[in-house]
């Protein structure tokens, strides 16, 4: 028998992308604690079974989520509205099962880019939807969320849990093509600056990824395929000097140089 914490643990895998906190709305009161457990970025607000009691600004969270309850219409109208653009709601129905209806459901009430599959193993369903972006940009949709988080941060202030390097990985291959004779290697970004490397490193997938776009259009960069998360905890061990959301035009004169990371010291990807 499936238990409700293994039913719960299967939400944490369809989390969106976002700045360094996730804001995440948890309709009962039941799944928030255990996906903090897996996903400690999380700041979690817990909403009423009963939408009319709601009082949330619109746009707010990243993602809504839930556990065995009811997809009234209020409900989804409701979460639609607290969410961000790009938001998910995500939930899971362990007595359901996976049809068709709800899929008609979610498109009904305006979500887009709907999943709906067996929650865990063949038990359950897990049905997820999305806020519709009002920009087709997928540059501007990754600049919205990367600006959650400020430019230029203080490393040593810094009260996110993870940060992100841009990586040159070798072999270039994705992680399904690897073999157990492919000896991986890492190494990050970084700028000569006053004749020490200072590693680049951003808040955020997100963040990283529109700090990257320019920069690879520009030439300051090249050859980056990968962006590895890691903990505060492990980059606070690093000897190199740590720029924390730089500005392009503020670094663009320094000399690139590369430093070897061991991708071992790397956090799982949940993005």
């Amino acid at each position: 028998m499936v238990t409700k914490q293994k039913f719960i643990e299967v939400i944490a895998k369809h989390l969106p992308p976002s700045s360094s906190n996730l804001r995440l709305l948890d309709i009962g009161a039941v799944v928030g604690d255990i996906l903090l457990e897996h996903r400690p970025d999380l700041v979690v607000d817990v909403a009423s079974l009963a939408t009319q009691h709601w009082q949330y600004e619109s746009n707010q969270y990243d993602a809504v989520v839930a556990y065995d309850t009811f997809l009234s219409e209020d409900l989804l109208r409701e979460t639609l509205t607290a969410m961000r653009e790009g938001g998910r709601f995500v939930i899971v129905n362990p007595h359901d099962s996976v049809d068709e209806m709800w899929v008609r459901v979610l498109e009904n009430a305006g979500y887009i880019r709907i999943l709906v599959e067996p929650a865990y193993g063949d038990e359950g369903v897990l049905i997820r939807g999305e806020k519709a972006h009002s920009t087709d940009n997928t540059l501007e949709r990754v600049r919205q969320v990367a600006d959650n988080d400020a430019n230029i941060l203080d490393f040593s202030t810094y009260k996110g849990r993870y940060v992100h390097l841009l990586i040159i990985q070798t072999p270039n291959k994705p992680v399904w093509k690897l073999s157990a004779d492919d000896e991986i290697e890492w190494r990050a970004v970084s700028i000569e600056k006053e004749g020490e490397a200072h590693l680049l490193a951003f808040s955020s997938l997100p963040k990283a990824v529109s700090f990257m776009q320019p920069a690879v259009m520009q030439g300051f960069v090249h050859d980056v395929n990968k962006v590895g998360k890691f903990s505060k905890l492990t980059a606070q061990e690093w000897e190199n000097p740590i720029l924390l959301n730089p500005i392009l035009s503020d670094i663009d004169h320094y000399n690139v140089r590369l430093l070897y990371i061991n991708p071992d010291t790397a956090e799982a990807s949940d993005e």
